[in-house]
């Protein structure tokens, strides 16, 4: 796809962006760069590459899933700014 001005004033369009003439020039010329540079990590053989790779060994490190004790409803409503017998009010949403 050819990126000209005309192209870069349609996609400001599109974004609702008003773009002044010198920032059509240089965004024109960046865009077009990022485009040049996809199109090369197209090139890359990435066949047997897993999609989770990374260069670093990482590891999560997670801890035991232990369940522990609750606080108990009564004090964890006291500071609801709106409750609604034992639950939190929360304003209507759908009319």
């Amino acid at each position: 796809m050819p990126l000209n001005k005309d192209t870069v004033r349609q996609l400001g369009t599109l974004a609702r962006i008003h773009l002044e003439e010198q920032e059509l020039k240089i965004l024109s010329v960046q865009l077009k760069a990022i485009l040049d540079f996809i199109d090369k990590l197209k090139e890359v053989d990435i066949e047997n590459i897993s999609p989770t790779s990374h260069i670093l060994p990482i590891n999560n490190v997670l801890r035991e899933d232990v369940p522990g004790d609750s606080l108990p409803k009564e004090k964890f409503l006291n500071n609801a700014p709106q409750k609604e017998g034992d639950f939190f009010g929360v304003p209507k949403v759908i009319e």
